[in-house]
């Protein structure tokens, strides 16, 4: 990834790079910079401020709702209910 190359020096691809262990590759993958392409899809990805994400470009949003989409696929029944009733709460206090 060229984000490892330019932040770090790093390419992913060489037997080096096959030692690392989860943990310090999670720990390089999250200190990745926004300045990164990587980092600039893990900052749309993790967004969490609604007038930020409502001033998303077309391409950040679909990042956005891409991923969103994918991580509700993998929530339990109980998970998305308890994000469903946040959900109507955030609707209502809208409407209110």
């Amino acid at each position: 990834m060229s984000s490892f190359l330019s932040q770090y020096g790093l390419r992913l691809s060489t037997k080096e790079f096959k030692t690392v262990d989860w943990a310090e590759f999670s720990a390089l993958l999250s200190g990745l910079s926004a300045d990164t392409a990587l980092g600039k899809v893990v900052a749309i990805r993790s967004e969490t401020d609604q007038e930020t994400i409502k001033r998303f470009s077309s391409y950040q949003r679909k990042i956005y709702d891409d991923w969103r989409t994918k991580q509700s696929e993998r929530m339990t029944e109980e998970e998305y209910a308890a994000e469903m009733r946040k959900l109507e709460a955030s609707l209502f206090s809208l409407l209110s």
